[in-house]
């Protein structure tokens, strides 16, 4: 049963991430294609305010916290790690390794999925997961 309830948390968690990403996405191709941000750059404005949307949402839905006062400065830092971490991974994948800045984001998105959900759920929204 235990199992079913992380399952079923993660997968919120993600859908969740998918509108905050959609958002990110759209800051990135937008701002790309307009010339006027470079990918890196847009990558990691556009991560910020789907951190934003992610905090709201997963604050209500995922984690089911009232807490803010102690979340939202846990959340905002494992959201600037998270930004950080995707900058950084953008700016390896596109300029040592000449990838696609859209692939690259595909990439580096995975990755900060995987960091975010592990620190928000063992610090950020901690609490006995068993109910």
């Amino acid at each position: 049963m235990l199992y079913r309830r992380g399952f079923l948390r993660f997968a919120t968690y993600g859908m969740i991430g998918t509108i905050g990403t959609m958002a990110q996405y759209a800051i990135l191709v937008l701002s790309v294609t307009m010339h006027l941000l470079t990918p890196v750059v847009a990558s990691v404005i556009g991560a910020i305010v789907g951190a934003i949307i992610n905090y709201l949402l997963n604050a209500r839905f995922t984690f089911r916290s009232k807490a803010h006062s102690s979340t939202l400065p846990k959340f905002a830092m494992t959201a600037l790690l998270g930004a950080v971490i995707n900058g950084l991974l953008m700016k390896i994948f596109i300029d040592i390794f000449w990838m696609n800045y859209l692939l690259a984001q595909i990439i580096s998105t995975v990755i900060v999925l995987g960091i975010t959900y592990s620190i928000n759920l063992a610090w950020t929204f901690r609490r006995d997961f068993a109910d």
